[in-house]
């Protein structure tokens, strides 16, 4: 074999032999994507120190990267369909590679604000062409096998990103988080002129630019309006956002339904099988970047952990979203996808109101069954879904489909962010106003201290600073009695500095409390929506398959599914493998 591969998998006579080796690629990019968002969190309090960020400032330096990401990736997704999906991943991987190696030497809030967006580029390339090359690689008998590993690495990637950069910034500053891609991405690159073989759609009319830019326009604006409002208040940006994402998003379905060849077929959101597997990594993903997002804040500023020990922390979602996903590959198959997408929701909400009992007290300890217990409804349920999503597209809309699962996740996680992190931060400061009521706290330090749990922190450092210039100023006193009196006055200072420091504990304790609360129904409520969508055991022409283990999910019987490879796929027009796989499918029972 050679190598460099070049034959292109669809016009392969038999199953690429080193499909899996393939996909360890596959998920080697997809980790990257997933760790280039992820890893910032930790790395948010040094960046605001050395950089003097604002709050805003802040938001928009982690929110850049989305913004890019999801209004891009199903205009790049089509594309990728008709001239080469590994060109888009291999893209992909080197634009997020010069945003990282920019992001490793800017010195300012502007500037990193433009290398995130630069990399949200990158994985909006890098994200649909992972999935499409799998759904191309891979027989249909092992695909739902090879999306449950793909979706396993997406949560462990969540974890991991803090881990890494966790270890980082013991002993370099947040620059270094950036650089974590880079070796990364130059080993995807190699292992996919190695391993990954080329693909396209074997037919594929003219792309659809008008609707493609259309979604641009509707989801980017979508986005920033979820990303504006709740934080920095519904003014002119937010308003006119959520105008254009309104406007943008009726021409964009009004289009589609009269195009001939539309980028997305909207009409596919009226099978239930469709809508509900979207509807449910919407909302999966909405409670677990949610939850991620305050629980990272948590550890760090309310139990004083560092970076490092922070991401170790986070470990046990990582190793049970592995286990849950080896649980969905040998259950999916046997009881259906349905069960393992509800079970998995409910878990979720189970793990959110678990979250509920979190006080100024808690311990670490406390956290921990929450964590295992969102990691493991989070491996039940992805993998089904993205299965049954990506079994709605023929051969020639792969990217499509890869774009339109991912963009469901942005989606979900960016609302996550946006509506549970403005229900935090009402909740931490109205809580911190009642836990400081009858102080001595100046106004603009209660002001300052409300915005964040970090600047809480911040304003009781401050007061313990000025406690300690007091004493030293005390050792130096001229007089017993000044001394006295500076003393004295360093007391009461260190006093309110630990009263300062116990309220904000307290106050961001109750408020994660509030807004697990919050969450909880949220994800359960969409439970019962999403259980109600899906189709179960039996049911048929809902829009997906059966016969990869998450038949149910979408309801598609076996012959369905071969008359869809028959009309949809390139390949077996070519007389490639997909001929035959009907014997696939049958030796994968």
């Amino acid at each position: 074999m050679p190598l460099l591969i070049k034959e292109p998998v669809e016009r392969m006579d038999r199953p690429y032999a080193r499909r899996w080796w393939a996909l360890g690629v596959l998920c080697l990019s997809l980790l990257i994507a997933v760790m280039a968002n992820t890893a910032l969190t930790v790395a948010a309090p040094d960046m605001t120190m050395d950089l003097g960020l604002s709050s805003s400032d802040l938001q928009w330096v982690i929110d850049a990267y989305t913004v890019p990401y999801a209004a891009l990736m199903l205009l790049l997704g089509a594309i990728g369909d008709k001239y080469s999906r590994r060109g888009a991943l291999v893209l992909g991987l080197l634009i997020m590679s010069v945003g990282a190696a920019a992001g490793s030497v800017v010195d300012s809030s502007t500037a990193v604000i433009v290398v995130r967006a630069v990399m949200g580029v990158g994985a909006a390339l890098i994200m649909p062409a992972t999935l499409s090359l799998l759904a191309a690689t891979f027989p249909r008998a092992e695909r739902a096998k090879a999306i449950t590993i793909w979706a396993a690495t997406s949560g462990i990637a969540i974890a991991a990103g803090p881990l890494i950069a966790g270890a980082l910034l013991r002993d370099n500053g947040w620059h270094s988080t950036f650089l974590i891609n880079i070796p990364v991405a130059v080993l995807a690159i190699v292992g996919t002129f190695v391993l990954v073989p080329p693909s396209k759609a074997a037919q594929h009319g003219r792309i659809d630019y008008v609707g493609g830019l259309l979604s641009v326009v509707w989801v980017g604006s979508l986005i920033f309006m979820i990303i504006d409002g709740p934080h920095f208040g519904w003014g002119v940006r937010a308003i006119s956002a959520a105008v254009v994402a309104g406007v943008g998003l009726i021409a964009f379905v009004v289009w589609e339904l009269k195009h001939p060849r539309p980028v997305l077929d909207v009409r596919k959101f009226t099978q239930r099988g469709f809508a509900g597997s979207n509807l449910a990594v919407a909302l999966f993903f909405l409670a677990v970047f949610g939850a991620f997002y305050y629980l990272t804040q948590h550890l760090q500023f309310v139990l004083d952990y560092d970076p490092l020990e922070t991401g170790i922390r986070m470990l046990p979602l990582a190793g049970a979203v592995f286990v849950g996903s080896a649980v969905t590959g040998i259950l999916a198959p046997r009881i259906g996808g349905k069960i393992m997408v509800v079970a998995g929701m409910v878990g979720g909400t189970v793990a959110l109101a678990l979250l509920t009992q979190i006080e100024a007290g808690s311990t670490y300890a406390d956290f921990v069954a929450p964590l295992v217990i969102l990691g493991l409804s989070l491996g039940f349920a992805v993998s089904p879904c993205t299965d049954a999503i990506m079994g709605a597209f023929p051969e020639s809309e792969l990217g499509v489909g890869g774009a339109v699962n991912d963009t469901s996740l942005e989606l979900g996680g960016s609302l996550g962010i946006a509506v549970l992190g403005s229900v935090l931060a009402g909740s931490y400061s109205s809580r911190l106003a009642d836990e400081t009521s009858g102080s001595k706290l100046p106004a603009s330090a209660l002001d300052t201290a409300q915005d964040s749990v970090g600047a809480g922190n911040g304003v009781a450092q401050g007061i313990a600073e000025q406690a300690r210039a007091l004493s030293e100023k005390a050792a130096g006193a001229s007089s017993p009695q000044e001394a006295a009196q500076l003393k004295a006055q360093a007391q009461e200072l260190a006093g309110g500095a630990h009263q300062m420091a116990d309220a904000v504990g307290s106050a961001f304790s109750d408020a994660v409390a509030h807004t697990s609360l919050v969450g909880a129904v949220i994800l359960g409520v969409g439970s019962v929506v999403v259980a109600v969508l899906l189709p179960g055991v039996g049911r048929k022409g809902d829009g997906g398959r059966k016969g990869a283990g998450v038949a149910e999910v979408a309801g598609e019987t076996e012959v369905t599914e071969v008359t869809e490879v028959v009309a949809g796929s390139g390949a077996v027009s070519e007389g490639g493998w997909a001929e035959r796989e009907s014997e696939y499918v049958d030796g994968g029972r």
